[in-house]
């Protein structure tokens, strides 16, 4: 057996459990749903909470300061609003597409990609109907740009993401290398 036909086989038997496309591209939108839904509510209460000022929540650590953001992070990219809201939605897509296309995707990488997706979503929705991103948590003690939950969801997932990635790929590697000797 070469090392790479192990790796699909082992692969297709544990990471997904036999879990069908259906359920996998359920999976990633009840994820993403759930994201999108946390980031448009914390917003919104945000933009009704904030509008007198901002507010300490862990005080010399991290306030919150309502910021209408219409570039990224650094304010990189203002008035760019195209070319993310097109760049969020080839993401998405590209995400489906490898859900859809590697039917041995381990689950918890269709996970870190609903949380990923449901991020890019939440930020898209600012963009599509408010031409901005509401931002609001901004940290004090160091200078990082002020951010929502819809980047804090888009930052775990992709690191998450990579981890997993690595993680099972170095495990496939160790085990080929085991069952070659």
């Amino acid at each position: 057996m070469t090392k790479a036909s192990f790796k699909e086989k082992l692969r297709s038997k544990k990471a997904t459990a036999g879990i069908t496309l259906g359920a996998r591209i359920a999976l990633l939108s009840a994820i993403a749903l759930l994201v999108v839904v946390l980031d448009q509510v914390s917003k919104a209460w945000m933009r009704l909470v904030l509008v007198r000022g901002d507010l300490p929540l862990i005080p010399g650590v991290l306030r919150l300061s309502l910021v209408e953001n219409t570039g990224a992070a650094f304010s990189i990219g203002q008035g760019a609003t195209w070319l993310f809201i097109a760049t969020a939605m080839g993401i998405i897509f590209c995400a489906y597409l490898w859900v859809i296309n590697d039917k041995n995707l381990p689950l918890s990488i269709v996970v870190s990609l609903g949380v990923i997706c449901g991020g890019g979503a939440g930020n898209l929705i600012d963009r599509l109907v408010r031409g901005s991103v509401t931002d609001f948590f901004a940290t004090e003690f160091i200078k990082f740009p002020i951010f929502n939950v819809a980047d804090i969801a888009i930052s775990l997932g992709i690191f998450v993401a990579f981890i997993l990635i690595w993680r099972y790929d170095r495990r496939d590697d160790q085990r080929c290398d085991r069952t070659t000797k």
